[in-house]
This record gives structure tokens, sequence and C-alpha cells, in this order.
């Protein structure tokens, strides 16, 4: 997780991420809202047993964007790191050498697999905002938008040996949603999906087919609930077995059956990011999950970078 300290939603990402708000609200109210809600999301994982690495942003770089970290890299079991090309100018100076030098120290890093040269290129592919990866199906969800190249997508299936499946998504004003996990979240035993979204059933069809035959229990997510970003969610590991992580705003929109279904899986741990929430992503994108083995004989401790 990274706590920003100049938080504020991104001027360069407005045009295609139609979750985006602005407000009337001071920069400095805002910044110091981020910063709390992002240091009390942490405390409240590390008190569900969620091991957290948090490091802090103080700005300097002019990243307003740098509390998703999870969209310039990721990390992938056998020891495999890769660094994403992103789409807006701004957003590329998240990339931080301190993290990636983290993660080698206290996990087995075998390889960095680095595509961000693609940006040169005019070539994105956003990480785990752009990319649903199925860990157990190997696929790899992807809604067509500018920040999900099918170049850049064919490339790290072909890498990381994932099946790209892609599909076209249209909001109520007939736009491309700007990431897939605002609409979809693939879990151990379940799944869930903004199906609405989708221009085509059939595909929408298809996709529910693939994720019920990899034995999960599929939740369709009405629009209004992809607009509190209920899709946004990311299952974790803590204590006593996983919990499901969403923002507080999502948790409420979910119908009764819909939280009986995931917690007969996962615990459900809502998190108060309203402010984040402005910038157009929530709890899932602020997470970078980290799949990859401790260091023989290392213990991992949880990190605090300033």
């Amino acid at each position: 997780m990274v706590r920003p300290h100049r938080f504020t939603p991104n001027p360069q990402t407005a045009a295609d991420n139609t979750f985006q708000r602005t407000t009337a609200a001071d920069a400095d109210g805002i910044a110091d809202a981020a910063r709390a809600e992002v240091t009390a999301a942490a405390e409240r994982l590390r008190a569900e047993g969620v091991r957290v690495h948090l490091f802090d942003d103080h700005g300097e770089r002019g990243t307003p964007d740098s509390v998703f970290p999870n969209n310039w890299f990721s990390t992938h079991p056998g020891g495999h790191v890769a660094l994403y090309p992103m789409y807006s100018p701004n957003r590329r100076r998240e990339r931080r050498a301190d993290v990636i030098e983290m993660l080698k120290a206290q996990y087995r890093v075998q390889d960095v697999v680095d595509y961000s040269g693609l940006e040169r290129d005019g070539l994105f592919l956003e990480g785990t905002g752009a990319m649903v990866l199925d860990h157990l199906a190997r696929v790899a969800y992807t809604a067509r938008s500018n920040r999900a190249d099918p170049l850049a997508l064919e490339r790290f299936c072909s890498h990381f040996n994932y099946e790209p499946i892609v599909f076209d998504t249209a909001d109520a004003h007939g736009r491309p949603v700007y990431h897939t996990n605002v609409l979809m979240c693939v879990a151990t035993e379940f799944a869930m999906i903004g199906s609405g979204l989708l221009t085509s059933a059939s595909r929408a069809e298809e996709i529910r087919r693939r994720l019920a035959e990899s034995g999960r229990e599929v939740i369709d997510l009405g629009n209004d609930q992809i607009a509190a970003f209920a899709g946004n969610a990311l299952e974790l590991t803590g204590h006593g077995g996983r919990l499901l992580a969403l923002s507080q705003r999502a948790l409420d929109s979910l119908t009764r059956a819909q939280k009986n279904t995931i917690g007969r899986s996962a615990r459900l741990v809502g998190l108060s990011v309203p402010t984040i929430e402005m910038a157009g992503g929530s709890v899932r994108c602020m997470l970078a999950g980290i799949h990859l083995s401790a260091r023989a004989g290392q213990v991992v401790e949880e990190t605090l970078l300033v």
C-alpha cells in the first residue's frame, strides 16, 4: 500500500475515468483525509491478520494517483514481478525502485519483467487494474480501453501463461469502462461481475459460464453497485482464513443474499475510503498483492518506508 501526502483526483485521468469526481473542498483537506483513510485501512487490515507493507509518498514527484500501486506492478508465484506501461504521463512516475528492492530483500524474486518501455510506442497495460487475473484457471479477463492495449496484453499473457479473454464495455454514456477491476472480482470460491456493462450479452454469458466452470459461484452486480465500487474488491488471507477487502460504500451496496454468498467463503471487511474513491478507484486499486515466497530463513516483516 502507498500512503499519499498530496492526494488529489488526477486531471490527466479524468477524460476516460468516469468514476472520478471533483469537489470544491480545499486541496490540503483532501490530502489530509486521504492520508488518514490509508492509515486507517492499513491498520484495519493488519488487525485482520493481513501483512501490510506501507510506503509513504510525499508527492514531490507529482504523483496524485500513487495510492493505486496495483497498476504499475504485480507479483506472481515462482518469484516473478512485472512492471507495467502506464497511460497517463504523471502515473509513470509512480514506479519506485525501493518497492522492488524491498520485495527482493524479503521474498524470492527470480526476475523482474519490465514492460514499461512500451510507453514509448503508445502501448499501455495498467496491471491488475486493466486485467483481472484468475490465478487458478490462468485467465486474464480484460475490458478494452485506453489502459489495456491488445499487443501489451498478448506479451504479458505469453510470458506469464494466461489466456486472455477480452470484452467490450460501455457505461450509461456509451464510454468504455477504464479498468476491468472496477466491474469484476475473482475470488477463490466466488466471482462478482457487472455483466450489464458488457456490450455483448453473449460474451457476458460466456464469461459467467467460464467462471462457473472454474468452480465459482457467480454474483451479478447491478450498475448502481458497480458505481459504488462493489466490483473493486480483493480477496486476502488473514486470521483464520480468507477475507474480502472492499470499501464500506461497496459493502453497503450489496444485498443480503450477496453478502451471504460471499460470507460462506470469505469474511467481509469494509474500509472507509470516500476521499480515495473521488479519484475513481477504491480498495482493490489500493492493494498490490504479494504472491511471492519468503526467502529461506527470512522472517518477513511488515514494512513502513517514508
